[in-house]
């Protein structure tokens, strides 16, 4: 009898157990909230119930519910959260545990289904979502997004994504056969790097809860740069004031070409091209890299006063683009060229008695400078009987003109300085030198010292003795200066003079060729003259008066008294 008894009470607890009592609730309500009354449910009365032991079995670490013994309700002791207690993706989640009840035992299963609220926003793994996108992308290329992860389940999952407002892309969405949605990014219009270089984009995912909940996605676009832009200079041409002799190493202009793009496509090398001449070239330097231009050779302004560089930017990219600009460089003349005198022709020896107007020599000047440097004017440094005439149809040539009578007796040569100046500041000058000798002519007639010579002779004079030298003077040179002296023929008593004196011819020593007596004659006039050797010869002549001087060189004589007329008188001698 026991044993059936005892087989009839397992047999009454096994059919017990094997219904099963469901409930359904929403997830995360708050503690001590009723469930159910599991007394009224599972038919168990109040009273007895408080008397008997009542246990759950706890499937889970921790005790979501319990029964009031008192009410018999089953409520909550810990909030439960659908998503930690069923970490599947599924729409369906429940909580299975069984109610023991003793004496007599009773065991009653209870499946508790969780249902889910909307209490979980979509979210990203990564917040923050970087792509690398080629400029030369096109249209309707595609990039995938990373998708967007909600806990929730059904409504409160995610039902679609929103991609905030771009020109250049848009996204799309692609549903797998699991349901899983896919988000990719697609270029709509032609990225322009150097317009944008970076392109950011938010992504949303919403769900369907009510109230909706979202999360976000920052998307960063990176346009990689393909070299589609060629290096530019802010000007086609620049033109650049310069003065000549600019020390070497003298910046002319630093050159900035731009390029838009980045990395290797915006590197820049500087060159000249072809069309700069090798001239110039010698004369600037162009640094590959920076793009100065500096002076490395001699600027001269007469030598050339333009000079043109043709400059090309090449970008380092695999298929290199470039630009092009020109510079003008204009030199300024600075004063420093010394002005210059040619003596085109020149007489440098001329007679004396040259007519006044007569060209002595053509003279040209120039400057290499230009402008005020290059006004040049000449002139004599003092006073000469020389003047400069400037030629009327050649402004730079001039004509040395005597302009005044010319007489080698007083100056026998001229060195006229002629100095050329420039007009520049400072000014700068140059000098010539032109030596003009004078040739004699005879235009000076010997001169004697004196107009009158009186000479006197002692009677009883020896003849041949030297009675004076005449000597006249003659400033002529050579043959014109060669004096040849004459006693002018007069006859005194049938006597001429050159019977009486004699004149040396060459040094004009005058001499009697005869002995005076006082007594007889006491006086001579004659006329010396003395003549040059010139073509035509001139002479001068000079009046001579020789005083025969007394000696006592006859003794006395009586003469007889005197008687009148008639009378005859004796002499004596004593």
């Amino acid at each position: 009898m026991i044993f059936w008894a005892t087989v009839f009470v397992l047999s009454a607890v096994w059919r017990s157990a094997l219904s099963v009592t469901r409930y359904s609730i929403a997830e995360e309500m708050e503690r001590g909230s009723v469930v159910a009354n599991l007394a009224a449910d599972l038919g168990l009365e109040l009273g007895g119930l408080a008397q008997r032991e009542v246990k759950l079995d706890i499937f889970h670490n921790k005790k979501y519910l319990d029964v009031n013994k008192k009410t018999g309700e089953l409520y909550i002791v810990e909030k439960m959260d659908r998503e930690y207690l069923c970490q599947t993706k599924t729409t369906s989640c429940f909580l299975k545990l069984d109610v023991i009840i003793e004496s007599p035992l009773r065991i009653f299963n209870i499946e508790l289904g969780i249902t889910d609220i909307n209490d979980n926003a979509p979210h990203f793994r990564r917040d923050r979502v970087e792509l690398d996108v080629s400029e030369s992308a096109t249209p309707g290329e595609r990039f995938s997004l990373p998708n967007g992860v909600d806990p929730d389940v059904g409504i409160n999952t995610i039902k679609t994504y929103k991609l905030s407002n771009s020109e250049h892309f848009t996204i799309e969405i692609q549903t797998g056969s699991d349901g899983t949605q896919y988000v990719d990014l697609v270029l709509t219009k032609s990225l322009d790097r150097e317009e944008n270089a970076v392109h950011k984009l938010v992504l949303t995912a919403v769900d369907g809860g009510v109230p909706v909940r979202s999360g976000t996605a920052n998307i960063i676009v990176r346009v990689q740069d393909t070299n589609d832009n060629p290096p530019r200079f802010d000007k086609q041409i620049y033109t650049i004031n310069m003065t000549e002799n600019s020390p070497i190493g003298t910046l002319v202009k630093k050159l900035n070409a731009t390029d838009l793009d980045e990395g290797p496509n915006s590197e820049i090398v500087y060159s000249f091209t072809l069309y700069t001449s090798e001239k110039t070239q010698d004369v600037f330097e162009l640094d590959p890299n920076t793009g100065e231009i500096t002076v490395k050779g001699t600027i001269d302004y007469e030598d050339m006063q333009l000079y043109e560089m043709h400059i090309e930017a090449r970008d380092k990219g695999t298929h290199p683009l470039l630009g092009q600009c020109k510079v003008v460089v204009h030199v300024t003349d600075m004063n420093d060229n010394y002005p210059e005198i040619t003596i085109q022709s020149v007489k440098n020896t001329v007679d004396e008695n040259i007519p006044v107007g007569s060209v002595i020599a053509l003279v040209g000047i120039s400057d290499r400078d230009t402008g005020h440097n290059g006004n040049v004017s000449l002139s004599i440094n003092q006073p000469m009987p020389f003047i400069l005439n400037k030629s009327s149809d050649r402004p730079m040539h001039y004509k040395l003109i005597v302009s005044a009578p010319l007489d080698r007796e007083s100056v026998p040569e001229y060195d006229i300085k002629l100095i050329v100046t420039d007009a520049g500041t400072p000014p700068l000058s140059d000098n010539e030198t032109i030596t003009v000798h004078l040739l004699d002519v005879n235009d000076n007639a010997p001169q004697f010292p004196q107009s009158f010579y009186t000479i006197r002779v002692m009677e009883n004079n020896a003849p041949g003795a030297l009675l004076s030298s005449l000597t006249a003077f003659d400033p002529d040179l050579h043959e014109n200066q060669y004096l040849v002296y004459f006693i002018l023929e007069r006859e005194i008593a049938n006597t001429s003079m050159s019977m009486l004196f004699s004149i040396n011819p060459e040094n004009g020593n005058l001499y009697a060729l005869k002995t005076f007596d006082y007594e007889i004659e006491n006086e001579f006039f004659f006329h010396i003259e003395a003549r040059d050797s010139g073509s035509p010869p001139l002479s001068s002549n000079v009046t001579v008066h020789i005083i025969i001087v007394d000696q006592n060189d006859n003794a006395p004589v009586i003469v007889s008294p005197w008687r009148a007329h008639g009378s005859e008188s004796e002499h004596f001698n004593i």
